[in-house]
Parts: C-alpha cells; sequence; structure tokens
C-alpha cells in the first residue's frame, strides 16, 4: 500500500512538471512575435535605447533613464501634412477627441485616473506628427507605469469619439445651438489665435511660402471646417492614419525591459488593422524673388515676419547649421539682431526682434520676426535686410560661431535629463526623420561642423530673394 502510495505521489508529481512545463512553453509562445531589435547609443544615457520593430509596423521604443519618473508616450505620422481644404483642422480636432472615452472607459476616466496617481496628460498636434503623453511616478512595483501603459493603449486604439461629446454639426452665426460641446472648445481656441497679431503674419507668411505642399495650410483649421465636419468623416481619419505602421510608442524611465515590452505589445492590439501607405509629397522650391504681403489690424505697433524654406529634416548637419545661424542672429539678448538693433541703437525702432527655425519632415523654415514702432516700417524692413545681408556676406565671427555651438551642446545634453525630454527627442527623430540613429550623430556632426559650412548653406536657405514677408500695421 505503501509502495502504491509513493508511486502515485511520484506520478502526481511528474504530471503537475509536466503540466508547469506545457504552460511555460505555451507563455513563450504567447510571447514570441516577429520583433526585430536594434539598440542606438543614445547620448548621457546609461544604456542603449532599444528599438523594437513588430510585424505589423508598431514600432517601441525603450529608454533607460534612472529616477522615479516614467513617461508613456504614442506618436502618430499624421498632421495637418495629411489634410485637405476640406478637412483642415481634423488632426488636432481628433487629438481633442480621443479623450473622450473608450468602449471599457467613459470619458474623462483616463485623465482623472491618471492625474490621481500624480501624472502629467496632454497631447499635441503639429505638420507632420500627433502625440500623446503621460509623466508619472512609475509607482511601487511599477503599478502606476503598468496603468498607464494599459490606459494610454486603450484610449490609442479605442477611441468612441461619441457623437455627445463631439456636438452636433451647426452653421456659424446660429446662436439657437443648445449643445455646445468640444466643437465650440475647439472653435473657441481658433478664435483666440486669429485674434493675436503674431498668428496672423505667421499665417500669412507661411502660406505664401509654399504653392503645393500641404504645409501652407493652418494646423489648427477653421471655425467652418470644425463646426460642420461629420463624426464619420472624423472616424475614417482615424481609421486610416492610426495604423500599426505609422504608430511609435516610447517608454522612457527606470523599469523591467522585457516585462514592459510584453505589457505594450499586448496592450497594443491592432487586431489586423491595415496599414497606411502615407503619400510622398513633391517639396515645394522657394521663392525666385522677394514677396511682400500687407496686411491691417487693431494693433498699435507694427508687426512683421520674414519667413525662408529650409532643408529636410533628415539632413543633419544643414538643419545644424541653421540652429547655429537661430542662434548667432535672433536667440536672446545676447544676440546679433537684439543687440545691433535694440540694445547698441541710440534710437531703437523694434520693440521686439528675433528669429526661429522649425525642423520639417519635408523641409524646415526659418523665420526673422519684429515689433516695431507703426511709423517705421520702412526703416524697420530696412535694418533686418541690412543685418541678413551682413550676416550672408560671411561676417559671422569665429567668437560668435564658438559660442553657438557651445550653446547647442548644452541643450543637447539637457534634452537627456528628464524622461519627458528624452521621449519627445526620440518621438521627433522617429516620426519625423524616420532614423533615431541621427540622434547618436548629433553631437558628432556638430562637433565637426565649420564656420564655412555654415555660411555656405546659410548662403543656400536664406537669400533674401528667396524670402516671403508679412506685416501689420494700424488701420
Amino acid at each position: 500500500m505503501c509502495k502504491s502510495a509513493d508511486y502515485l505521489l511520484q506520478l502526481m508529481r511528474e504530471l503537475m512538471t509536466c503540466l508547469l512545463v506545457l504552460k511555460d512553453r505555451n507563455t513563450e509562445v504567447n510571447k514570441v512575435e516577429n520583433i526585430t531589435k536594434r539598440e542606438i547609443n543614445y547620448p548621457y544615457l546609461t544604456r542603449p535605447v532599444e528599438i523594437y520593430e513588430r510585424e505589423n509596423g508598431h514600432k517601441i521604443v525603450l529608454a533607460h533613464k534612472e529616477g522615479g519618473l516614467v513617461n508613456v508616450s504614442s506618436w502618430v505620422k499624421t498632421g495637418s501634412i495629411n489634410e485637405t481644404d476640406g478637412n483642415n483642422g481634423i488632426s488636432h480636432f481628433l487629438e481633442h477627441l480621443m479623450f473622450k472615452g473608450t468602449h471599457k472607459h467613459k470619458a474623462g476616466y483616463f485623465d482623472r485616473t491618471l492625474e490621481s496617481k500624480g501624472a502629467i496628460v496632454n497631447a499635441a498636434t503639429w505638420k507632420d506628427y500627433t502625440f500623446y503623453y503621460v509623466t508619472l511616478p512609475e509607482g511601487q512595483n511599477q503599478e502606476n507605469l503598468k496603468l498607464a501603459i494599459d490606459l494610454h493603449a486603450d484610449m490609442m486604439l479605442d477611441p468612441v469619439i461619441p457623437e455627445d461629446e463631439i456636438g452636433p454639426a451647426f452653421t456659424l452665426g446660429d446662436d439657437k445651438v443648445s449643445q455646445k460641446r468640444e466643437r465650440h472648445v475647439v472653435i473657441e481656441e481658433i478664435r483666440m489665435r486669429q485674434d493675436q497679431p503674431w498668428t496672423k503674419i505667421y499665417n500669412s507668411t507661411n502660406f505664401n511660402m509654399y504653392t503645393k505642399h500641404p504645409y501652407k495650410r493652418d494646423v489648427i483649421g477653421f471655425p467652418e471646417t470644425i463646426a460642420s465636419i461629420p463624426r464619420e468623416t472624423i472616424l475614417d481619419y482615424y481609421r486610416t492614419h492610426y495604423t500599426p505602421n505609422n504608430i511609435t510608442t516610447v517608454i522612457a524611465g527606470d523599469f523591467n525591459h522585457e516585462e514592459v515590452l510584453e505589457l505594450v505589445c499586448k496592450g497594443f492590439d491592432f487586431k489586423g488593422r491595415a496599414n497606411f501607405d502615407n503619400p510622398k509629397h513633391e517639396l515645394d522650391t522657394p521663392v525666385s524673388e522677394p514677396k511682400y504681403i500687407e496686411l491691417k489690424g487693431k494693433i498699435n505697433t507694427g508687426f512683421a515676419i520674414t519667413g525662408w524654406l529650409g532643408p529636410v529634416a533628415k539632413d543633419l548637419k544643414e538643419n545644424i547649421a541653421l540652429e547655429i545661424v537661430n542662434v548667432v542672429l535672433g536667440e536672446g539678448q545676447s544676440s546679433r539682431l537684439y543687440q545691433n538693433l535694440i540694445e547698441k541703437s541710440p534710437d531703437p525702432v523694434f520693440n521686439i526682434v528675433t528669429t526661429d527655425f522649425y525642423n520639417f519632415k519635408d523641409g524646415g523654415n526659418f523665420f526673422v520676426q519684429a515689433n516695431y514702432k507703426a511709423d517705421k516700417k520702412e526703416i524697420a524692413l530696412e535694418l533686418i535686410n541690412k543685418e541678413m545681408t551682413n550676416f550672408l556676406s560671411g561676417d559671422m565671427t569665429e567668437r560668435e560661431f564658438n559660442k553657438a555651438k557651445k550653446k547647442l551642446k548644452a541643450r543637447f545634453a539637457e534634452s537627456a535629463e528628464t524622461v519627458s525630454d528624452i521621449a519627445e527627442n526620440i518621438g521627433y527623430y522617429m516620426t519625423v526623420c524616420d532614423d533615431l540613429d541621427l540622434v547618436e550623430q548629433y553631437p558628432k556632426v556638430l562637433e565637426k561642423i565649420t564656420m564655412k559650412e555654415v555660411n555656405d548653406i546659410a548662403n543656400k536657405y536664406l537669400a533674401l530673394n528667396h524670402s516671403v514677408t508679412t506685416v501689420l500695421l494700424p488701420e
């Protein structure tokens, strides 16, 4: 009897072992997915950044940063670049509506739940992308991080976009609309921006720099479009562009990479969703002679923006060159324009004079922006043109050049200090440049670039003949 009992006990042990092995094997099978992995030596981080590309095209990037905060974000390759005159503003409107609940969670649950854990929850739309992010303490045993991944994936893949949150379509000026919902929130946002002098002249200059490219449209769109666009059109836009190959999910922080990778893969179950073949747009060429637009408004001073088309985002050297030009010419009170036109001027014409450089997938924009005494328009424009001509003649000094390079090196290092900055930098390079290797190359290219190369690139893009200027004057 004892021998029989021992035999049965041994048999049961062997059976249990067999079941455990089968369970482990099933777990491994569930984990197995056709995923390719590569690593990038991201400057200033203690571990390489891991890039995973799934069979469906969805990309997952894991970045290690010591500390208690984590960032979960998803970048979608769509913005105003994929819009038409008929749906301009739909990307930004959809961004608002993505937070209005899923089939699992009602509107407000996502924000309320994560913010109760100390999270910052937000999103942004620009020309090349829309991105959604959560930054929060990872929590004990990474509980907050796990919750954030679960809710974030649910929001990205299963938005309801309910009619009662959108609000009924209406005609602008119709005061009989009783149910004012998200349409009105976005329209009010558009109207507030339209009243701003800087927005007016930026939109005018931006529109006139392009002929065919969709970058010419304003990202936020127009009230008439937002008031009338149907829910089904918004859903179709979501289904078309929020596809596996169009989404990159970035997790930055101090966490178990294997566990988080499995959570993201599980949460982002696209259920066979078809991919979108992003169109390639023909790049616009700059104007061949200076273009001038004059507007009037209810203001007391004059405003002006002069703009140029710049290099594509993937051209690292040319973008770095124009970043150096931006620092030297118009960034901060030590810049050339501020010193020459405000600080050292015996009779200053300008209240503000700065520069800006934006990087875009199909070619960036360089701007000179000024606010000046309204009756000094001609003098103001002449002074700006003179400063640009002097710079393009090659009068940048070694001191200016080295100071700008030092500033860009420091800025690049600072972009690796927080999980939010790391995730945003990764999202930009993955989405706009399609190449995270560029972040590894950036310090090397910055170190090697010469003053002559910067001057040559500045002359290539910033010639006055290629400029578009809009001024805004008092009525």
